[in-house]
């Protein structure tokens, strides 16, 4: 039976759902796709015991209502333009640019990182920007290696490039396209391809600026801290399994830890179903123990080398030592031995949310993990068990043609390891024609976005760039489930006068009296919240309030732009500012394991950019809008 109740009842539970699901997205204790999933069926079942009925008598929470979004054309062409970004990467289509980047030479090396920065930076407008800063990490990890110059002062400046591009275009962004589509829902003339090109290319620009000269030198260089300080290189969580014949039984732990093991830290022992904790004073290694360490891969080498017993034979072991001192030692491909590899778990790839024993590395690829490395956290638990994420680099041992093999393999991203130059392959010309002939059609207005993306998509396949099982992997479940359940909010919002009432917050603050400064302080807000939530996140929750904004202010009829147009294209650029944080884009996470950070770098760089672009976005609005 339908319960009616007070419709302000209605607000304050929309309201309090959305503080829940922003305190959910920020702890990330739950994958993001479970809790987009609870956050609808409690809209669902609220909106079905609880009916919002309009002066019609129809429920306007009702199911059909919330549901829309996951049919939203907007978010059908973020997935449509996914697909055909995974035929880009397939086909290796940017190889014959990026090739051009591959030089010699001290200086042409800081001109050619400098060249594929802004390569990515106006590629961005046009092309999603994971699929950009896939195809660009080795390429940029080559060239600074050339140099001697550490990865860490360079792979942060790749995602921001790859972020401010994106603030261009309408599909520079999959944000772009939601406040587009949002716009329309609520009854406003929706965002076009080139309607922000100008003020977001300012913005690109004076981002770019700071990206390339200050950015960088605010970074650590982790490689010289690795030369002046054994042992602080990046760390991998690894699985030891003592068998009954090892040397390492029988070892005590002595002053907190176990002296034969050297570098490596034990987080725990798992001994016949229970588990030991630290500290392991009294504790000696007995045979069937799994102890779970971190360690560098220096030291796993050292100790693979030492106690040859657990994965390498002691010929393997002293080959792999000796390669990795010496960089210039022969190749040892032809005598069939191991090396070391570090492959980076790409976004697309069929192995996320699959733990290690379910993906069967051994017998798909023929290399063993020796360890992972997730973000700065500690994975206190048995590797096998380890449900792996996007951006998440393994320590892999295994034959060099194996390892090149994985090159192919668009689930991987090699990082390290076995170096050779891959041809372009046949189908490349075709999808990259197919690539600009839908950006020409959508930008001249042709084909409308979402049109345009599906026919790219579907050309895609038919021309063989990528087959059907690899475009489905492209397409991003969390993207659809984030993008869905928070439509399905920022709907509830609209139609119970949450947003009307956070605007209505916003502009009772005493400071905003003017539209400037409404503007201003929306900026702010909206850049806070996509550095703890995610982009897509808050133009959706955002772009109401600032709509119901724009529709309370008081403007000179004379302004040369629509006033909703210009509160929905602040949204569009404060939820790109995602540079404070790395779970705030997918890209400043894919870039956290290749260049060695924690959080605190993202924080240090990231925060003076977003001040840059609030300010400059001041200056946008006060003398561009005319504001």
């Amino acid at each position: 039976m339908d319960l009616i109740l007070d419709p302000s009842f209605h607000m304050w539970f929309v309201l309090g759902l959305m503080g829940m699901a922003i305190i959910a997205f920020i702890r990330e204790e739950l994958p993001l796709e479970i809790t987009s999933v609870a956050l609808l069926t409690l809209l669902l079942l609220f909106g079905q015991l609880f009916p919002y009925v309009d002066a019609n008598g129809r429920n306007e929470l009702d199911s059909m209502t919330l549901l829309a979004g996951f049919a939203n054309p907007s978010l059908i062409a973020v997935l449509a333009l996914l697909v055909m970004g995974q035929g880009m990467i397939h086909t290796d289509a940017l190889r014959i640019v990026t090739n051009v980047f591959a030089v010699s030479g001290y200086k042409r090396v800081w001109f050619a990182i400098f060249g594929v920065l802004l390569f990515v930076l106006v590629c961005s407008a046009f092309l999603n920007n994971t699929p950009l800063v896939i195809i660009a990490i080795p390429l940029i990890q080559v060239l600074a290696t050339s140099v001697g110059m550490s990865e860490s002062r360079v792979m942060i400046p790749l995602s921001y490039a790859a972020i401010l591009g994106g603030m261009t275009t309408l599909i520079g962004s999959s944000t772009n396209l939601l406040v587009a589509s949002s716009m329309s829902e609520l009854g406003y003339e929706p965002l076009k391809f080139f309607d922000f090109v100008a003020p977001g290319s300012i913005m690109a620009a004076g981002g770019f600026v700071y990206v390339i000269f200050v950015v960088p030198r605010l970074l650590p260089d982790r490689t010289s801290m690795v030369r002046q300080f054994a042992g602080n290189d990046k760390e991998f969580v690894a699985e030891l399994d003592i068998a009954s014949d090892s040397k390492l039984i029988g070892m005590q732990c002595e002053e907190g830890s176990f002296p034969e093991l050297g570098d490596l830290n034990i987080k725990l022992i798992q001994r016949g179903g229970h588990l030991i904790l630290p500290p392991f004073e009294g504790y000696g290694i007995e045979a069937g123990d799994i102890l779970i360490v971190s360690a560098t891969r220096k030291a796993l080498t050292k100790l693979l080398s030492k106690y040859p017993g657990f994965l390498l034979s002691e010929e393997e072991a002293a080959i792999i030592d000796q390669k990795d001192e010496d960089s210039d030692a022969p190749s040892l491909e032809g005598a069939e031995t191991r090396i070391l590899a570090e492959v980076m778990v790409t976004p697309a790839s069929r192995m996320v949310d699959m733990s290690l024993d379910h993906v069967s590395f051994e017998k798909q690829f023929g290399a063993i993990i020796l360890g992972i490395q997730r973000r700065a956290r500690v994975v206190r638990r048995r590797l096998g068990r380890i449900r792996l994420e996007a951006g998440d680099v393994l320590l892999v041992a295994g034959r060099g043609r194996v390892v090149d093999a994985m090159r192919d393999n668009s689930d991987f991203i090699v990082l390290s390891g076995s170096k050779r130059d891959l041809p372009a392959p046949g189908k490349a010309p075709i999808a990259g024609a197919i690539f600009l002939l839908v950006i020409g059609l959508a930008a001249t207005g042709v084909f409308s976005i979402p049109v345009a993306a599906i026919t790219g998509a579907v050309a895609m396949v038919s021309f063989g760039c990528l087959n059907m099982r690899q475009a489905i992997r492209a397409l991003d479940r969390k993207i659809f489930l984030l993008v869905g359940a928070m439509l399905a909010l920022g709907t509830a919002l609209q139609v119970t006068g949450g947003a009307r009432y956070i605007a209505e917050l916003i502009l009772g603050l005493p400071f905003v009296d003017t539209p400037l400064a409404m503007v201003a302080v929306l900026f702010i807000l909206v850049a806070i919240a996509t550095n703890v939530l995610t982009n897509n996140a808050c133009a959706i929750l955002f772009t109401p309030i600032a709509l119901n904004l724009a529709g309370n202010v008081q403007v000179d009829p004379g302004l040369s732009h629509d006033i909703a147009f210009i509160f929905a294209v602040t949204v569009v650029f404060a939820a790109n500012c995602s540079f404070a944080s790395p779970i705030g884009y997918q890209t400043n996470l894919l870039v956290m394991g290749p260049g060695h950070y924690k959080f605190g770098d993202f924080f240090k760089s990231g925060v003076p950019l977003v001040g840059i672009m609030w300010v400059t976005y001041i200056l946008i609005a006060k003398y561009y809008f005319g504001l």
